[in-house]
């Protein structure tokens, strides 16, 4: 059978995994392994990112109304990741084939050298026919250094792991031209590179996970513009996965097209390092002006007119225009100190080197 895709990522939301009641649905977890099984036996690499944990935990535990926000995070995760994996294990066994948990939080993705182990690790997975399973270690993760979900998390994933695509199953059919609930309301089929349809996203979180379709729409834009599509889809439909990959659409969905040209592995991991910034690089318009319009330009010291923060070289910098706006991220070739006393002048070494340098 023709598939679309040989490597892909998958992320089950806690909407596609649990019932209203908040209670794991064992129906739908065996559809999907079934579904992921298949893809597995296609000869099809396949990573899932799975929600659940917290939810199913909190099923399993009265609720402790004295417990702040992260102490029940904590605690339901503790208790839920473990119900959840072994689910898996038992689910996966059924079809002949090992499934692996890897817990992670956002400081591993902090340092080039975490995030090359991390990819190691779920490689060597791959390589010996265990489905990793993801998932974000709530136990030890505090509000500051938590994923904003495992939307972003699935992203940091499939670039990492240089998936051909990202398929974040919801409980939707996917990006509406209004609002889902309007019968009026259609699935926008397709997004390319050019298009954007901002203006049709809603804010607003699901009821059991921390993200919503605002954050499916930004990181598969960020995604997809490095070259790996992106899917949103319905968790809860039939053979959804397997729908998805096959060549021809056989039920609605919204398909993010990625860009013609791949980004490289270190720009990839670059361009999902925000959040572990250590600086700002504050610049003149002339080198604002230079790094939007230029392919491949460097960020000079003559067009750098302040620093903010103290950084070790190869640390993760922001690049701040003079309205205020980031425009860019990258790994720094400097010090903040030795930073500090080249600014403004010509004929320096690049303060970060256009191979390292992520235009947001």
């Amino acid at each position: 059978m023709n598939n679309r895709y040989t490597r892909i990522a998958v992320k089950i939301g806690s909407n596609v995994l649990t019932r209203k009641d908040g209670t794991l649905d064992i129906t739908r977890m065996s559809a999907l392994v079934d579904q992921i099984a298949e893809l597995h036996h296609r000869g099809i690499g396949v990573i899932m990112i799975s929600s659940g944990a917290v939810a199913s935990g909190r099923s399993e535990l009265r609720e402790n109304k004295k417990l702040d926000a992260v102490s029940a995070r904590q605690l339901y995760s503790a208790v839920g990741q473990a119900k959840l994996i072994n689910r898996y294990y038992e689910l996966f066994r059924e079809h002949g084939i090992a499934c692996g948990q890897v817990l992670t939080t956002k400081e591993n993705f902090s340092t080039r050298r975490h995030y090359l182990n991390q990819k190691h690790c779920m490689e060597v997975m791959l390589g010996n026919g265990v489905i990793p399973i993801v998932n974000e270690n709530d136990t030890v993760s505090v509000t500051e250094l938590m994923f904003t979900d495992n939307d972003e998390l699935s992203g940091l994933i499939a670039t990492m792991m240089d998936m051909q695509a990202l398929v974040i199953l919801s409980n939707i059919d996917g990006v509406y031209d209004g609002n889902p609930n309007d019968v009026s309301s259609k699935v926008i089929t397709d997004i390319e590179q050019q298009n954007d349809v901002s203006e049709y996203i809603q804010e607003g979180k699901s009821s059991l996970g921390r993200g919503g379709m605002a954050t499916k729409y930004r990181i598969a834009r960020k995604v997809a513009s490095e070259g790996i599509a992106v899917i949103i889809a319905n968790g809860k439909r039939d053979n959804i996965l397997l729908d998805v990959v096959a060549p021809e659409r056989n039920v609605p969905y919204t398909m993010f097209h990625p860009a013609a040209q791949t980004t490289s592995g270190v720009k990839k991991w670059i361009a999902h390092s925000e959040g572990f910034a250590k600086g700002e690089l504050h610049i003149n318009q002339g080198a604002a002006e230079a790094l939007l319009s230029a392919r491949g330009a460097s960020l000079l010291p003559i067009g750098v007119t302040s620093i903010v923060g103290d950084f070790e070289k190869d640390d993760i910098v922001k690049v701040i225009a003079p309205n205020g706006d980031m425009i860019a991220v990258g790994k720094v070739g400097y010090d903040s100190e030795s930073a500090r006393l080249v600014i403004g002048e010509s004929g320096a070494r690049p303060l970060v080197h256009s191979d390292y340098l992520y235009i947001d």
